[in-house]
């Protein structure tokens, strides 16, 4: 059977949600300056929509060697999913407001624990520019459901794999230019990137609108950064939610890339860790 692609379109959620199983919709409103998107949610978000924390719930609180963000355990993960009201079986579609990021990473999770989910391409901008229906205030709270999460479906890099990665495959740094190169680092210990990871901007994966660019034109981005089809690949940004965004990209064009969890905000917790700066991998 061919996988279904991890993008959906506004009309064709419209319509899944007139049938007879419609989608779960969760609402992944998460941003860098504003983490906490409870309160967008609760001015403008789909009808029926869950909000999910990403920090709380798509995140753990863990030590800072683990990075800002790393993965929730198992368990905690699974009673998430099923306060959501996600059951065995059901398609789950889920969006943001900020360029996909947000959902990305709830969409990277849900696959890889085996559940079908699919990213809103254009998020609540599309859904609103459609002219579809939009609620206000408190987040909906679904009867809990019953699913059971099988994770380990998609590939992740630990820390030592993702360095033998960068010297043996090709190991993209999704961040920002200026912190790729070191210029700038406002977040994390140390400035730079992990010595053979070649920079590839998560933000040109998108058109202005926040829709996700045609398949061959990202197959020739990343082509361009040095993947083809016989070559392993995995990516990582500061601290694993850019990152995810570059997997769902990466899968677009038709690839299947590792994960680095961890990211930059793990390995620049290690004094250890060697760090290149400049241009150049």
């Amino acid at each position: 059977m061919t996988a279904p692609t991890p993008l959906i379109a506004v009309a064709e959620l419209a319509q899944l949600r007139l049938s007879d199983r419609p989608p779960v919709v969760l609402d992944v409103r998460w941003r860098l300056d504003e983490p906490d998107g409870l309160p967008a949610f609760r001015e403008s978000h789909l009808p029926d929509a869950v909000y999910v924390s990403l920090d709380d719930e798509l995140a753990r609180h863990g030590d800072p060697g683990e990075g800002r963000h790393p993965l929730p355990d198992p368990g905690a993960f699974q009673a998430s999913a099923r306060r959501w009201g996600i059951d065995d079986g059901d398609t789950v579609v889920v969006y943001d407001d900020w360029q996909g990021f947000g959902s990305a990473r709830a969409w990277w999770m849900l696959t890889d624990a085996g559940v079908d989910a699919r990213v809103l391409d254009g998020g609540l901008a599309a859904w609103r520019s459609a002219g579809l229906p939009l609620s206000t205030g408190d987040p909906h709270t679904p009867e809990s459901g019953d699913v059971t999460l099988h994770p380990g479906h998609l590939r992740q890099l630990g820390i030592d794999e993702a360095a033998a990665l960068a010297q043996s495959g090709v190991l993209l740094d999704v961040r920002a230019p200026e912190r790729y190169r070191g210029d700038a680092e406002p977040i994390d210990p140390r400035a730079g990137h992990i010595p053979g990871a070649r920079n590839a901007p998560t933000a040109l994966n998108t058109d202005s609108d926040g829709r996700f660019l045609h398949d061959y034109a990202l197959r020739e981005r990343f082509e361009a950064a040095g993947v083809d089809s016989d070559t392993e690949v995995g990516v990582y940004c500061g601290s694993g939610v850019s990152a995810a965004h570059a997997a769902l990209a990466l899968t677009l064009a038709g690839y299947e890339p590792a994960l680095y969890v961890g990211s930059w905000s793990q390995w620049s917790n290690h004094p250890d860790r060697p760090v290149a700066t400049g241009a150049q991998p």
